[in-house]
């Protein structure tokens, strides 16, 4: 049985630097540390040419058109380091995925609204960012596809379960969840720090991280990426770390 209560966003903390989603109820209420640097500059090393050469590829392959802004990926956040909740260990860790029967599992445990509509919202064969947080350095560190898109998450009538929900009915669930498969591991784990910079560089230049909802909403564990955030962010596996 998958492990109990993995994919976390009950209130998606913001992660130690940021504490992690299936919390249920204190998505507003932890600040997240690393939004809350004093200093607001890139770090050294990443300057808006990371950005612009990228666009200089994509305008290439793409004849120079814009790639439509809409919601066609995502990053879902999981714990990979041991923090109980009510008596239960809501560690998972790609590592954990990658040990589970056909390296897929259910991403139960989702209790803030939006995050579910997101779950919602998946379709068959879309892939995601599988990321790190609420421990010492989040980030990206696998690639996961989404393969059964949403059905009642089953822990929210489990009243040994952390996230058992007693307002929710079976006749009308409140709560979803969705099937995810381990797809492959970046080839470089890409830190939150590093993603942080430049989206930091792409709110002055323009470039596709200006919105990412992982700084403009990010104690959600559930996050939509549009296509040029995904690509952009991916392309980041193919740098050496600044």
């Amino acid at each position: 049985m998958p492990w109990p209560s993995r994919k976390r966003d009950k209130g998606a903390v913001a992660d130690k630097k940021e504490p992690d989603a299936k919390i249920a109820k204190t998505e507003e209420e932890t600040p997240d540390k690393e939004e809350e640097e004093k200093s607001t500059k890139p770090p050294a090393g990443s300057s808006k040419s990371g950005w612009k050469n990228w666009k200089k590829t994509k305008e290439s392959d793409a004849g120079g058109e814009e790639s439509k802004i809409t919601y066609c990926h995502w990053l879902l956040k999981s714990e990979p380091e041991s923090r109980l909740e009510k008596g239960v260990d809501v560690k998972f860790s790609i590592d954990d995925l990658k040990a589970q029967p056909n390296q897929t599992t259910f991403w139960d445990g989702v209790r803030n609204y939006q995050a579910r509509n997101f779950l919602r919202a998946m379709k068959l064969g879309q892939q995601a960012f599988f990321y790190h947080s609420n421990c010492k350095e989040p980030g990206i560190v696998a690639i996961v596809k989404i393969v059964k898109e949403a059905y009642p998450d089953h822990t929210q009538f489990d009243q040994k379960d952390p996230h058992y929900d007693s307002t929710s009915r079976k006749e009308n669930p409140k709560w979803s969840m969705v099937d995810v498969q381990f797809v492959r591991m970046t080839k470089r784990f890409i830190p939150l720090s590093e993603i942080k910079a430049h989206h930091l560089a792409h709110k002055a230049d323009g470039g596709p991280l200006k919105n990412m909802m992982l700084f403009t909403r990010q104690r959600l564990s559930i996050q939509p990426l549009t296509q040029e955030e995904f690509d952009f962010v991916l392309s980041l596996e193919e740098e050496k770390p600044h």
